[in-house]
């Protein structure tokens, strides 16, 4: 069997990162159709909490699908749905404690963008540059990481503004952490005054940590400093926690690092262990305005997602996987930090706990991208999966399981280390 024979059933709309042909997969590891076993850093772009084929995932997906597969939990309630959206929110922040189910991120995210203007009656909503909230039409209209994305699609959903995120990126070159923050608060400052009024803006959505944009993470002022000024003018927060929630920065949640509970938050990507599962989370009072049949969903809360979601949450309180992310993730950046002082195309190493990117640069400072994709090739072709982020393509992110064994990280950092001494002057 080989991809190219399949591919003219295929819509070339999908950007495929590999031709690979994969058949199994087993923790940390995938195997594909010829017997070749990978080492997988990639984990369905951190779908995989406890990585490929956890026994407890696929031991609750056989249970339930041996009783049920679905009948639409708008018609029904299953026991694992229900059992799922109190679990949920006794791990959600605050009061955050009324869900509504969607299949993947990007219906979450509108679902989220719906409801904030349900509630609060208004019609503009903010966002960051940097962003990336999916790819829908409503999610793509608050998505600013990259104008490709966008290019081909507008007019997109109206009233939508975005402004700066403290991202060397988007600052001002030379700017610290410090002038970083001043600098977007004011930013955001002068949105209000001169484009548009704060009475009229519905939410302002934010990762707590940015993914596609490259693993950005904020200084709490500034996290903090937006929920300020959501609580000054009556704005509604979003939190988009679909690649940064449930654990992978070494709390359940992302927002937490900086003592902020938003309004709304949008869970997805790991919630389900691998199936398609996401959520939109508020608190019960914002829900009420959110009146039956004002929102839908035909597979949302599905049982099988639900029973595997269980397993996943299940596995955190048995394992104890949050300190093991905060152990293994202080770990694999030290190696991160390692490969930076051998190799001086590494310009940064940033993220928290398991949500971990090297950036590339060349030796003015400009983006190396370039560079980036001979080291993907090259570990590619040793067996090991990796995931670029950053609107230059020149971010390496880490999506390990987040029960990623030490001597894992060490033959996967031991391949890249092997690479960059054939591409990277040292």
């Amino acid at each position: 069997m080989k991809f190219e024979d399949y591919q003219p059933y295929l819509s070339p709309a999908l950007a495929k990162a590999t031709n690979l042909i994969v058949e199994s997969g087993q923790g940390c590891y995938l195997t594909d159709i010829h017997g070749d076993r990978y080492l997988d850093f990639v984990q369905g772009i951190a779908v995989n909490a406890l990585g490929h084929c956890h026994p407890k995932i696929v031991e609750a997906i056989k249970d339930q699908s041996g009783k049920l597969i679905t009948a639409s939990f708008n018609v029904v309630n299953y026991p694992t749905t229900l059992k799922l959206a109190k679990q949920l929110s006794e791990v959600t922040p605050g009061q955050l404690n009324s869900v509504f189910f969607s299949n993947g991120g990007a219906e979450a995210v509108d679902g989220a963008l719906k409801l904030a203007r349900a509630y609060t009656k208004r019609p503009a909503i903010i966002a960051f540059q940097g962003s990336f909230h999916g790819r829908t039409f409503g999610a793509l209209s608050v998505t600013g990481s990259n104008a490709k994305y966008r290019k081909y699609y507008e007019p997109l959903v109206g009233s939508v503004y975005f402004t700066a995120y403290p991202s060397k990126d988007i600052c001002p070159r030379g700017f610290d952490e410090d002038e970083r923050t001043r600098f977007c608060l004011n930013e955001l400052d002068h949105l209000f005054q001169y484009l548009i009024a704060p009475d009229q803006v519905a939410a302002i959505i934010m990762e707590p940590v940015q993914g596609e944009g490259g693993y950005v993470v904020p200084s709490k002022e500034f996290v903090q400093g937006i929920r300020d000024r959501c609580d000054q003018y009556g704005i509604l927060l979003i939190m988009d926690e679909i690649q940064s929630g449930y654990g992978r920065t070494g709390k359940m949640f992302a927002c937490k690092h900086f003592d902020v509970v938003p309004d709304i938050l949008t869970v997805g990507k790991a919630i389900a262990g691998g199936l398609p599962m996401s959520a939109v989370v508020s608190s019960p009072e914002i829900m009420a305005e959110w009146h039956p049949g004002m929102h839908g969903t035909t597979f949302g809360g599905h049982p099988i997602c639900a029973a595997a979601a269980l397993a996943v949450l299940d596995e955190f309180k048995q394992s104890h996987l949050l300190d093991h992310v905060n152990e293994i993730g202080t770990y694999l950046k030290d190696q991160l930090v390692g490969l930076q002082k051998k190799y001086s195309c590494i310009s940064d190493v940033r993220g928290l706990g398991l949500m971990l990117a090297i950036e590339f640069s060349h030796p003015d400072g400009t983006p190396a991208g370039d560079i980036l994709e001979k080291v993907r090739e090259g570990c590619l072709n040793n067996r090991l999966l990796t995931l670029s982020c950053g609107v230059h393509n020149n971010g390496m992110r880490f999506a390990t399981p987040l029960n990623v064994k030490k001597e894992e990280i060490d033959q996967g950092v031991a391949i890249i280390d092997r690479v960059l001494s054939q591409i990277c002057a040292k």
